[in-house]
């Protein structure tokens, strides 16, 4: 029986092992940028961004584990910069910022932006 229980309990630590392994974030040099993509447990696209000189720049998109489109958001430099967009349910929320301020927020009937 104590054989029975530790084969057993060997057995269900290496599935949950292999189940709950985390897929790596990849990174691809684009010109003077660093593209980044991060990935769900599950393999699906959790967010997609850019970096320039170690700093989030350029423009961001994170998603839910069904692919839809959570936030779109826009850096200069590590800082937020630009229109940002939150997808919700019934609504997208328009964010407009400034060297990191907020200058502007209103609802928008869709999104507005072009992927870079």
């Amino acid at each position: 029986m104590k054989k029975f229980i530790t084969t057993l309990a060997l057995f269900i630590f290496m599935v949950n092992l292999s189940f709950s392994q985390a897929v790596e974030p990849t990174f691809e040099k684009q010109g003077d940028l660093v593209k980044a993509t991060y990935y769900y447990d599950t393999g699906s696209i959790k967010e997609v961004g850019f970096f320039k000189d170690n700093k989030l720049h350029n423009q961001w998109i994170s998603y839910n584990e069904q692919g839809k489109i959570k936030v779109v958001a826009v850096y200069n430099k590590g800082k937020k910069d630009g229109k940002w967009y939150l997808v919700g349910e019934e609504t997208v929320k328009e964010v407009t910022y400034k060297s990191n301020e907020i200058v502007k927020v209103e609802e928008v009937q869709e999104l507005e932006f072009s992927f870079i």
